[in-house]
């Protein structure tokens, strides 16, 4: 049994002074009930919560903890640089580095812009766009999520061609009235949109593997038609690999797929868990950003070294032999343990794998978009993920958030996850 009395006493002390005691919504545990577990440590593939109780890690600060929480080198590396200064408001030496790196690794990075997050990064690409192409619609995907920019925060209307819907209190309609909404991987619906305005749509922005809807990977040569459909419009195409960016390989899954984007969003994985995020594309679109155009980006802790060096030493490790494979291996490994533990149950569900991420999904046989993740059993999600966490197994409190595996997972830590998966399935009872 898993002791929380210290948790839940934070989770009140934090209730009267943050809204909602947690600082990003997920964390608050309103999808599988409860209050949540607060994270006194983490080594390796494990938590460690404040009453002490240890969990091994499926959200890995949702992503960026590809090597393992608190990796040595990277620790190391991040310790040696605070005794120089947190950060100078001028450029430095590794800014120059982290960007070098990010152009060898993807060949669309034709130059480099470091921020502070997916969501600066998604939107400074949106202002290139639109400042490029003289136009102010973008397109999105329903279930795709770019971060908590007004431009970008909308959900689909009723109908194909209705325009966006604020997803969020507080974003007017005349700005929200700029993106349209296509289902995931539907090429015939964005081209109606881009049908209705030929010449009104600066750019299409794509997960091009979605993992904010639950892991959905895309057709073959969807993003290749993409490409060609955006070109023939004279738009733009953004990739948003703010989670893809070095998690499924060294650079790009768009790039591994044959596409180059006009411009790519980055994040996580290129801090090494640390806040950052970049924009990268062709050089002429990024010598739109000021000082050198006309589109304003600025912020006081961009390529702030404590980040620039963790992403450095993450990247460094990265390019090691072999990391891919073994990422690949622990994914697999816990796909078909989970898949056995669904056949075992007889429980409806399926498991959606890209490398190191993967959502178990309740209820359903197949998800390929958002329209079907929605009829996922979100109510026998919660019940799982309750069990497991009982078991010493800690997963993304959501059912439409993917776990991601690191490398500190070793194969006992894998089989432990199945072991635990298949007492749970038992726990929750017959479907």
């Amino acid at each position: 049994m898993v002791s929380v009395n210290k948790s839940n006493d934070l989770f009140i002390r934090a209730n009267g002074i943050i809204p909602g005691a947690v600082n990003s919504p997920v964390r608050a545990w309103k999808a599988v009930g409860g209050s949540p577990l607060f994270v006194e440590r983490a080594q390796g593939a494990r938590l460690y919560d404040a009453d002490g109780n240890s969990f091994i890690d499926y959200v890995g600060s949702y992503g960026p903890a590809i090597l393992g929480h608190a990796h040595p080198r990277v620790a190391a590396a991040v310790a040696r640089r605070a005794e120089q200064g947190f950060s100078y408001g001028a450029p430095t030496r590794l800014e120059v580095e982290l960007a070098e790196r990010i152009n060898g690794a993807i060949p669309a990075a034709e130059k480099v812009r470091l921020v502070n997050s997916g969501t600066e990064a998604a939107m400074t690409a949106l202002r290139i766009a639109r400042a490029a192409t003289g136009r102010p619609g973008i397109v999105k995907f329903d279930g795709c999520y770019h971060g908590h920019t007004d431009s970008l925060l909308v959900r689909a209307g009723s109908g194909a061609m209705t325009f966006g819907v604020p997803d969020s209190a507080g974003i007017p309609e005349a700005v929200a009235a700029q993106t349209r909404i296509a289902q995931y991987c539907s090429l015939e619906a964005v081209a109606r949109h881009f049908c209705a305005e030929p010449a009104g749509i600066a750019a299409v922005i794509v997960e091009p593997i979605a993992a904010n809807m639950g892991v959905v990977r895309p057709p073959p040569g969807f993003l290749q038609s993409l490409y060609d459909l955006t070109r023939h419009y004279h738009a733009l195409l953004i990739c948003d690999e703010v989670i893809s960016g070095f998690r499924l390989r060294y650079g790009t899954v768009s790039e591994s797929l044959g596409v180059s984007p006009d411009l790519v969003i980055l994040g996580k994985i290129i801090g090494g868990g640390m806040p950052i995020g970049a924009v990268a594309g062709r050089t002429e679109l990024m010598d739109l950003l000021a000082p050198e155009g006309p589109v304003y980006q600025a912020g006081t802790l961009s390529g702030n070294p404590l980040s620039v060096i963790a992403g450095i030493e993450t990247l460094c490790a990265l390019e090691g032999a072999g990391t891919y494979e073994q990422l690949e291996a622990s994914g697999a490994r816990l796909e078909t343990g989970l898949r056995n533990a669904l056949a075992r149950s007889a429980r409806q569900g399926c498991v959606n794998r890209a490398g190191s991420l993967l959502t178990l999904f309740f209820g359903v046989d197949r998800v390929r978009n958002a329209e079907e993740a929605r009829t996922a059993d979100t109510a026998v999600f919660a019940k799982f993920f309750r069990a497991m966490l009982e078991r010493g197994i800690y997963l993304p409190p959501s059912q439409f958030e993917a776990m991601f595996v690191s490398l500190a997972h070793t194969e006992a830590d894998i089989d432990a996850t199945i072991a635990a998966a298949n007492e749970s399935l038992d726990a929750i009872g017959a479907p």
